[in-house]
């Protein structure tokens, strides 16, 4: 499964031998009129994330879509408008400017959506949203052993003031977690999360990566001779 920009869905059940368009996701977007602040294209599907065969995908800026057939079929969430207007809608809905969504293993119904105004959490499928942080993000780890256990890589705007920060009682406050960093980042931020192992990995904006041991979060940079990082892994 692969989104794409402009903002599309596309399945393939052979390998990626064959593709096949999801024309509802286009459908939505020439509808809603989705967009971009950075370029001219409609929307962008930035990412998508799995629990058996129910499935979510994040689409800047047009808000979250869900699917309860593996990805063959997709629907707006019905916390999500599908306008790409207001940032910063009334409750239940979530923010449109939708960066990254993230599933938790212990259910299908609890889903949480770093966006341009703030992380949100989904307890119903993406019926219904909360704002658990006001702020702008790119991206969240959650533990998979412990829902309320969140790390997060906040941001004043866009490449502003950076920093990762944590929180174990499910949003209602939170800590700084950047021992060994020096934050705030003027003109940058964290662009992804990824666990391998025992360590948290973070990609950040201006192509740095970093490592932190979860039982203590001490981060350290790696890899520095490879410039330009965008994107890990863990095979």
């Amino acid at each position: 499964m692969a989104g794409t920009e402009p903002a599309g869905i596309f399945v393939s059940r052979d390998g990626a031998e064959t593709w096949r368009e999801c024309p509802e996701v286009a459908s939505l977007r020439d509808a809603h009129g989705w967009s971009l602040p950075y370029s001219p294209e409609a929307g962008c599907v930035r990412g998508l994330t799995f629990h058996g065969r129910r499935t979510y995908a994040a689409v800047e800026v047009g808000g979250a879509l869900r699917s309860d057939d593996g990805g063959e079929t997709w629907r707006l969430a019905e916390g999500s408008s599908g306008d790409p207007d207001p940032y910063d809608p009334p409750a239940p809905f979530i923010c449109p400017d939708v960066h990254s969504i993230a599933v938790h293993p212990s259910s299908p119904e609890l889903v949480f959506a770093p966006t341009g105004g703030g992380l949100y959490r989904s307890t119903d499928g993406g019926k219904t949203w909360t704002s658990l942080y006001g702020c702008y993000c790119r991206a969240a780890w959650l533990d998979p052993d412990d829902p309320a256990h969140l790390i997060l890589g906040p941001a004043g705007f866009v490449d502003s003031n950076g920093r990762i920060e944590e929180t174990r009682d499910g949003g209602q406050t939170w800590q700084l977690a950047s021992t060994g960093l020096d934050v705030p980042w003027r003109r940058y931020m964290v662009e992804r999360f990824a666990q391998v192992g025992d360590e948290l990995l973070a990609v950040l904006s201006n192509g740095h990566l970093l490592a932190a041991p979860l039982s203590t979060l001490e981060w350290r940079r790696i890899l520095p001779q490879v410039k330009a990082i965008n994107c890990v892994t863990a095979l």
